[in-house]
């Protein structure tokens, strides 16, 4: 069925279908009886033993919805119906702002890719706070990841991340500090360990004060060095942080297409394989104690599991659910049941981090 709308959305640019997709989901989350049937009939093939807990929250399984596909907030009871165990919205910045010029977003069939430049377009936070406190339908965490605006000195970006924490952080199960996408200039200068901490000890401090004992996580890039994630990992965890989410678009092109020199972040099958890598150093460099959220690439259960190994706790899709449709929940969990029976594992957090357990991976010294 989905194959049929896929063809004609595809028919469009991809930004208006994409708007097409949110409208399409937003009402659908107007239906809560319909939301419900079929949530229900998407975890169908969901075992007792796919439930995760990270941060505190419980997953039922650990198919998530990654930022970026709802920025405003419009289409989380949608998403919810599709089966997925978390929602994350944004990113979202304290004003609104209408991101970069059009056009900003690219399909790639062939390589089951998506390249974008959208820049945080998005209503501010105060618009989306609206949307959160009216909903009235909670069956899984709910994610907010918060950014700078455009047009926001780098100095000055702790000061959108915390205004952000005010507006959004009582209204979400866990908040994320976006410092990795490619299409803010100058935004992934943050990842550097000395701002890193400053950004990050800052929203812990305004998080405690507004929403106590709130997870909160940084969304990291794909083309960090492997000594640059071992010094995230280790701020991350000097700051006390809940976890990481690994990772956001990639800047790097590992094939030849016509459209592979547009700029911005290129997401999909090809950024499968860096996601990973990125998520098996984290997962070492942490020996384990940092939980990683990972996202990348993500099509098949298949794909899940292998991010699970890798050191993932959850995984989030957002590409692959653009090329799959709604039905993709549906049929990950089934396909993850049979690849966790056919390894004799009965519950997903035993397959976390397996793959270093079986190659004898030694883990680098954990930071207290």
């Amino acid at each position: 069925m989905y194959g049929l709308t896929r063809s004609l959305l595809f028919q469009l640019s991809a930004e208006r279908a994409h708007r097409l997709g949110v409208a399409g989901l937003h009402q659908l989350g107007r239906a809560h009886g319909l939301c419900e049937s079929m949530r229900a009939k998407a975890l169908r093939g969901a075992t007792p033993g796919m439930a995760v807990e990270v941060a505190g929250l419980r997953f039922a399984h650990p198919v998530a919805m990654a930022a970026g596909l709802d920025k405003d907030a419009e289409a989380v009871d949608g998403l919810f119906a599709c089966g997925f165990s978390a929602v994350e919205i944004g990113t979202l910045t304290p004003r609104p702002q209408p991101g970069n010029p059009q056009p900003r977003l690219f399909r790639l069939p062939e390589h089951q890719a998506v390249i974008n430049r959208m820049g945080f377009n998005n209503h501010g936070a105060q618009d989306a706070a609206t949307r959160l406190r009216a909903r009235t339908w909670r069956p899984g965490p709910l994610g907010v990841n918060i950014g700078k605006n455009k047009d926001t000195p780098l100095e000055k970006a702790v000061d959108d991340y915390v205004a952000c924490v005010d507006a959004l952080a009582p209204l979400g199960d866990y908040v994320v500090v976006n410092a990795s996408s490619p299409n803010t200039p100058g935004l992934r200068k943050l990842q550097e360990p000395e701002q890193l901490g400053q950004l990050l000890r800052a929203v812990q401090e305004r998080l405690a004060s507004v929403a106590p004992g709130k997870p909160l996580f940084l969304k990291i890039a794909p083309d960090l060095t492997p000594e640059a994630v071992d010094e995230v990992v280790d701020v991350a965890r000097a700051c006390h942080l809940a976890g990481l989410i690994a990772t956001n678009t990639t800047i790097a092109r590992p094939f030849e297409h016509p459209l592979a020199k547009e700029a911005g972040g290129l997401s999909g099958a090809p950024v499968r394989e860096s996601s990973n890598a990125v998520i098996r150093r984290a997962y070492l460099r942490s020996g384990g104690a940092l939980p990683i959220i990972g996202v990348g690439g993500v099509f098949t259960a298949q794909d899940v599991y292998e991010k699970l190994r890798a050191g993932a706790s959850v995984v989030q899709v957002y590409t692959g659910f653009i090329y799959e449709g709604p039905g993709m929940v549906g049929r990950i969990l089934p396909g993850l049941a049979a690849l966790l029976a056919r390894d004799g594992v009965s519950q997903v957090k035993d397959a976390i981090g397996a793959e270093h357990r079986s190659t004898g991976a030694s883990a680098s010294p954990p930071v207290a």
